[in-house]
């Protein structure tokens, strides 16, 4: 029976108690709200405005001054020239130089004398060599002209043997006048045949050109030279009626 009572009575008893609770709360949740309104509307309103009057106008821009003027400089003036008055110094005697002495050329020893011989004698050797190759080049250069002159002879030689040869087979024409000369160029072999002959310089009679011409042909083989090394392939013939 007790337990029966003691349920209800402590069930009413727990709801008394949270009363109490639930109306501070709701109390400060009101502090709060009043609270938030009053700082949003306190921020909203707008700032006072503050007008000024000026009864004065500003004052003008300060000028700068213009920079004072260099002062000018004043001419320097020269300074008077004091002439100093010439007194003529004696300046002393100079000394005369001493003459140096002479160093006196040592003898010569026996080893310098001995290469100075050697070069004496080395150079006269090839003063001697010098002397003896000039000797040796003019007496070939004589030989060669001697050579040359006698070649040039033995061939005129046998040129004149030649012409005679043909002159003999010439037969002048009646109507012939005068001493034309008529020059041919005529090639042969070292046998003497006659190659070719070929008129080079007309004697301005066609009649005696051509006898000549003929006379060459006819002539064929002509005269060996002596030697066999003063042949020539090529000669010119000059030929006259009255020579």
């Amino acid at each position: 029976m007790s337990a029966a009572l003691a349920g209800p009575f402590l069930e009413w008893r727990r709801e008394e108690d949270l009363a109490p609770a639930i109306g501070l709360a709701v109390a400060v949740h009101v502090v709060l709200a009043a609270a938030l309104v009053l700082g949003v509307s306190w921020q909203n309103r707008a700032p006072d405005v503050v007008t000024v009057e000026l009864w004065q106008p500003p004052p003008p821009p300060a000028v700068e001054p213009e920079p004072p003027k260099p002062a000018p400089v004043p001419e320097a003036k020269p300074e008077p020239r004091i002439e100093k008055p010439d007194i003529a110094i004696k300046e002393p005697p100079k000394p005369k130089p001493k003459p140096k002495p002479v160093a006196k050329a040592a003898p010569p020893r026996a080893d310098d004398r001995l290469a100075q011989q050697r070069l004496r004698e080395e150079l006269a050797r090839e003063q001697q060599t010098l002397a003896l190759d000039r000797e040796r080049q003019s007496i070939r250069e004589q030989l060669a002209r001697e050579a040359a002159s006698a070649r040039a002879r033995a061939i005129a030689t046998w040129v004149d043997k030649i012409r005679a040869k043909i002159r003999g087979n010439i037969v002048l024409p009646p109507d012939l006048k005068g001493n034309p000369e008529a020059l041919y160029l005529v090639t042969q072999l070292p046998t003497g045949e006659v190659l070719q002959a070929r008129l080079v310089i007309s004697s301005g009679h066609t009649a005696y050109d051509d006898a000549v011409h003929r006379a060459i042909l006819k002539s064929s083989p002509l005269p060996k030279p002596d030697s066999a090394s003063d042949f020539v392939r090529e000669m010119k013939l000059t030929f006259r009626p009255r020579d």
